[in-house]
């Protein structure tokens, strides 16, 4: 990993609760503290946005994170810049990505010092036109992490995104709907494409839980802070990746049908109640009962009689 110098910082930690707090007039913040009075902006239905404005929240997302001062953080769409003010003040890199022009503009002024000392560089575009592997031009097989609140709206892309790469970050913490981080953990025993291809490439949990209050304009939802740890590709070590997901996809193309009928889209049939057997799986065994592990099995099974 890039080492960068350390640097004081205005992050302290509550000795009693253990969550980092965050001081806006301490001194050693003057470099990313910059703007007086923050220009009115409305929030655009269009983009998703719903700006975090609980200092509980922020505070939760950063010790979520663990930031530290060697840490390179790739923040999506910062907005009016809140969380990236938290984030500086642990973090020795930030790269911001941010689709609004508008803001933009803002953010230039607002972090003027913190871009002209390189500590933080501002992208403009949109975040599915991102390419991970750029986090290669700051160095070679780089590690870093991916902090943010992002629009509800592309949460499935974004997650994909980043972690689909060749340039996957060590860890990915989120402020994303509830219910998807829910769906995400599966705790129901009922697995979704969506978990599955998350458990594939790391561990997620959910750190806390934000109401909705703690937004300007607030969402119709609730909210959640989702961690993906341990993010890789062991699991493909051993199994083709896109094998893997097609069998996946094959496997919950449609909920109201049963597993082996679904997969009969990829496989033979023979093949498939030959390796039910194998496994002991139930013949009216459904996609959403498999867990990441008895999944990984099953292709691998599948892969090796349908050569």
């Amino acid at each position: 990993m890039r080492r960068f110098a350390k640097r004081p910082h205005s992050g302290r930690k509550d000795t009693r609760s253990g969550v980092i707090k965050y001081r806006k007039n301490d001194p050693a913040n003057q470099e990313v503290a910059e703007s007086e009075t923050p220009k009115k902006y409305v929030a655009k239905k269009s983009l998703g946005q719903h700006f975090l404005v609980s200092e509980s929240a922020l505070s939760k997302i950063i010790d979520a994170a663990d930031i530290h001062a060697d840490d390179i953080v790739v923040e999506v769409g910062p907005g009016k810049g809140v969380l990236t003010e938290y984030i500086l003040c642990f973090a020795g890199k930030v790269i911001a990505i941010e689709k609004d022009p508008e803001l933009v503009v803002q953010l230039k002024e607002t972090f003027s010092r913190a871009i002209e000392g390189f500590r933080l560089d501002l992208i403009e575009g949109d975040i599915l036109d991102f390419d991970p592997a750029v986090m290669n031009f700051y160095k070679k097989d780089l590690s870093y992490k991916v902090v943010a609140n992002i629009p509800y709206y592309i949460t499935n892309a974004i997650i994909r995104l980043f972690l689909e790469t060749k340039a996957q970050p060590e860890q990915m913490v989120l402020l994303i709907q509830k219910e998807v981080a829910e769906r995400i953990l599966a705790r129901d025993g009922k697995e979704s494409i969506l978990s599955i291809a998350v458990k594939a490439y790391g561990t997620p949990k959910i750190a806390a839980k934000v109401p909705a209050g703690a937004f300007n304009p607030p969402p119709k939802v609730d909210s959640a802070i989702l961690v993906i740890n341990d993010i890789s590709k062991k699991l493909f070590d051993s199994i083709d990746e896109k094998v893997f997901f097609k069998a996946v996809r094959a496997g919950f193309a449609h909920k109201r049908k049963k597993l082996a009928g679904n997969l009969t889209a990829v496989y033979k049939k023979d093949v498939i109640k030959t390796v039910f057997e194998k496994l002991k799986f139930e013949p009216d065994t459904r996609a959403e009962d498999i867990t990441i592990k008895d999944w990984k099995k099953l292709v691998q099974e599948l892969s090796k009689l349908s050569k």
